[in-house]
């Protein structure tokens, strides 16, 4: 499994609550991405950095979402490049589910 990190700089910082109506108007767009198996909005404390944690199948499911369009909507909605780093996720502790994961696929 792969986890991506993206964050974005934001020019102006973003309340909580005006965070989750943006995150919550664009939240729709992920439920059908092939090989997402999990997706974390995320907001910095200061309001200052935006971005989420993505859980994915693999790093090409990864990369079929982390296009250049996609980059440029994110430029569109909040103004600024993401980075995007990718990191391996061999093993998932899952509390809710009370389950260790291990990648099979790696």
């Amino acid at each position: 499994m792969i986890t991506t990190l993206v964050q974005i700089k934001l020019s102006e910082p973003l309340s909580l609550d005006k965070a989750q109506e943006v995150f919550a108007g664009t939240a729709p767009k992920y439920l059908k991405s092939q090989g997402l198996i999990r997706k974390y909005y995320l907001l910095s404390e200061d309001g200052g950095t935006a971005g989420g944690v993505y859980l994915w199948e693999s790093r090409k499911a990864a990369e079929e979402l982390h296009t250049d369009d996609w980059k440029e909507f994110i430029v569109q909605k909040y103004g600024t490049k993401p980075s995007v780093t990718y990191f391996n996720s061999p093993v998932i502790v899952d509390n809710l589910l009370g389950e260790i994961i291990k990648d099979v696929n790696k």
